[in-house]
């Protein structure tokens, strides 16, 4: 036997098997064992969907795994989230929703899940929801139509996203803090709120400034009062809540993933990797900015910590409202 030549052989073949597990995907490191489900809420096409297919396509398969979208809309987007909450808690199955089903739904609905079955990963970023009126309208400023309203109580009417829906919590906790009363108008989204407005139905718009944003920017919509507290760099007519001097009812609109509470620690930590990798590209920063939406990444403990803030605060305007919880 050729020891010198034996022992050469078997160091190039180490080498070899090792150059091949570099290769590899991290699957193993990271414990997938079968593809990624994104679970949305919502039908296909809107901001939620476009965010999430987004997401999923820039992490690819570095994960070690597919990722596929499944859209599962219904019940003011609670059946989605009751199915994420069903699955098994190992990170393959997970939830990218605004926040609607998380923080206002199960104060309205009787909902088949509860907040601390759910953990949430990271939000993607935030923007407020704005009243609106049409360009031909008389009121300029928030200040005109605060005094409009006050001196009309309840006559302006204002559409909302559903009766317990985040914009109809956010308006009446803006509205109770600015000693207003208006008349809601619910419709099946801030789309076809934003169709109703256009038409002249209702007096204002009330719902997401990402859907607003065509009707701002072509002039159809004047936006006056925004629900979050800093002004927008899109909507130049509007007033946040710093500026009405009621900082502390501020309500936003955020988008964000989560899963069902339980997820190894490695396996959410692979995940918040990849996924804040494909956050932070410039396709999905474009995105961001083209909706309107103001980009900031909340990792786990920043994100937990906002919902329990909204969550307590949209459940005290409930109360306040008396809205009974649907069954």
């Amino acid at each position: 036997m050729n020891l010198p030549g034996d022992i050469l052989m078997l160091k190039r073949l180490l080498l070899t098997c090792l150059a091949l597990m570099s290769l590899a995907p991290p699957l193993a490191a990271q414990g997938f064992d079968r593809p990624i489900r994104i679970i949305v809420p919502i039908a296909p096409g809107g901001g939620t969907d476009v965010f999430a297919r987004l997401l999923a396509e820039i992490v690819g398969t570095s994960l070690g795994q597919p990722i596929v979208v499944e859209n599962r809309p219904g019940a003011s987007s609670t059946i989605g989230t009751q199915f994420v909450t069903e699955q098994r808690a190992d990170g393959s199955t997970l939830l990218f929703t605004a926040n609607s089903p998380i923080t206002a739904a199960p104060h309205v609905m009787t909902t088949r899940y509860t907040l601390e079955q759910l953990e949430p990963l990271f939000i993607v970023g935030h923007t407020g929801f704005t009243l609106c009126v049409r360009q031909d309208s008389p009121i300029r400023d928030a200040q005109g139509l605060i005094a409009a309203m006050r001196a009309a109580p309840g006559r302006f009417t204002y559409g909302t996203d559903g009766v317990g829906g985040n914009m109809h919590l956010a308006g009446e906790r803006a509205f109770r803090a600015l000693g207003l009363e208006a008349t809601m108008v619910p419709f099946q989204g801030a789309a076809q709120t934003l169709t109703a407005f256009s038409g002249g139905h209702i007096d204002l718009y009330g719902g997401s400034i990402a859907v607003a944003m065509p009707a701002i920017r072509d002039g159809r919509a004047r936006c006056l009062i925004l629900t979050q507290r800093a002004q927008h760099p899109e909507v130049a007519t509007g007033s946040g809540l710093d500026a009405l001097g009621i900082p502390s009812e501020e309500t936003l609109i955020w988008w964000g993933m989560l899963a069902a509470r339980g997820m190894p620690a490695d396996r959410k930590a692979a995940l918040l990797t990849a996924f804040e990798a494909a956050w932070r590209t410039e396709r999905f920063q474009t995105q961001l900015a083209r909706s309107g939406v103001t980009p900031e990444f909340r990792g786990p403990e920043a994100s937990a910590a906002l919902i329990a803030t909204e969550s307590e605060a949209l459940a005290r305007v409930v109360r306040q409202i008396g809205i009974e919880r649907a069954r």
